[in-house]
């Protein structure tokens, strides 16, 4: 599997429910314009716990649950620790560059490593791998205690890996002991936020008569779910196409799949509905209704208001200024009314 940069932002989604991980990506990079030469990013079930880069240099909790089973020593720890990866991170790009015989431009190198824990059979699985550039560099075998080179570039650091016993014996050990004890604590301290559901809010959106339907859900929680069209009951594969899963600003994700209708006739609109499925709650089903389909396109019936609002708006206004008129004059031939004492005396002292 390649590393890719889209990772260490957005993280890779477990199959099940049942099925809990805890994933750390390391980011290193030269010559990459608005993008912080080190970031470290950490993961549990998909939602962010940590977070360094080289602009701050400080590690950062990003759950409030871990702001509680933590203190600053051991955030300042982390600091210090994710600090010394960061000058290592940039030699060892500058060793890659010689490796592939490269000189300037813009060079990526990551890591990513973690672990699974199935909590319904209790399997783990740990993996550590590195990337340079988009493509596989070395990949930790945990059967047979041995690094795979997907590329010859990678083999002098292969071998040389794989003559180092100790940091084998020590990586196996905390991959499948170490490793998923950290996860199930952070899954227990987490499971308030972690273990919740939140089913999102289903709109149909089309930009015009001839775009695509778009099916858009947000505000779900977790991010395993599904999301996709039917016709009849039966899961639609042609005319669909599938957006990615985004994380929302509060936590939660949204994600989106277009229909294309143009060859649909309208009486078989109802045919079709949107379903959003999410483990262990009932399904939310849209269906394909014109009346249901949010437009940015202004309708005839929403001119016509328009038109009738506005005339009747003048036609107030007409009327307003025409009574104003006729006060006018009927007050130019009416007698004062009465005035105040504190007018009166104004009047006098004008006069004299």
């Amino acid at each position: 599997m390649k590393i890719l940069l889209l990772l260490v932002l957005l993280g890779i989604h477990s199959a099940s429910a049942r099925i809990h991980s805890m994933k750390y990506f390391y980011t290193g990079s030269s010559e990459v314009p608005n993008f912080p030469q080190f970031v470290v990013v950490g993961l549990v079930d998909d939602v962010q716990i940590v977070h360094y880069d080289s602009n701050t240099r400080r590690a950062e909790p990003k759950q409030d649950w871990m702001r509680k089973i933590t203190d600053p020593q051991y955030w300042k720890s982390q600091t210090d620790s994710l600090f010394g990866t960061q000058q290592t991170f940039k030699a060892d790009i500058e060793i890659l560059k010689q490796h592939f015989n490269q000189t300037g431009g813009v060079h990526i190198y990551q890591l990513m490593y973690g672990c699974d824990w199935d909590d319904e059979t209790g399997e783990v699985n740990g993996y550590r791998q590195f990337g340079y550039n988009g493509e596989d560099f070395l990949v930790l075998d945990l059967t047979t205690e041995t690094w795979i080179a997907p590329s010859s570039q990678a083999f002098i650091t292969k071998n040389k890996w794989d003559a180092d016993k100790a940091r084998l014996a020590y990586l196996k050990n905390y991959f499948t002991q170490l490793c998923p004890e950290w996860l199930k604590k952070y899954v227990e301290y987490g499971k308030s936020s972690l273990q919740r559901t939140e089913l999102p809010s289903v709109s149909l959106l089309q930009k015009s008569p001839s775009s695509p339907v778009t099916c858009h859900a947000t505000g779900f929680y977790p991010n395993k779910a599904m999301l996709f069209w039917r016709k009849d009951g039966e899961e639609l594969h042609e005319d669909v196409d599938h957006g990615e899963t985004l994380p929302n600003h509060d936590g939660t994700f949204q994600m989106s799949t277009d229909l294309r209708v143009s060859s649909i006739p309208p009486e078989d609109w109802r045919k079709y509905d949107c379903v959003f499925q999410l483990s262990g709650v009932e399904d939310v089903v849209k269906v394909l209704d014109k009346d249901a389909v949010q437009s940015n396109r202004e309708k005839p019936m929403d001119t016509t208001i328009i038109i009738i609002v506005a005339v009747v708006v003048l036609v107030v206004i007409i009327f307003a200024a025409a009574a104003f008129l006729l006060y006018r004059r009927f007050s130019a031939k009416s007698a004062p009314s009465p005035a105040s004492s504190t007018e009166v005396q104004q009047l006098n002292t004008e006069r004299e």
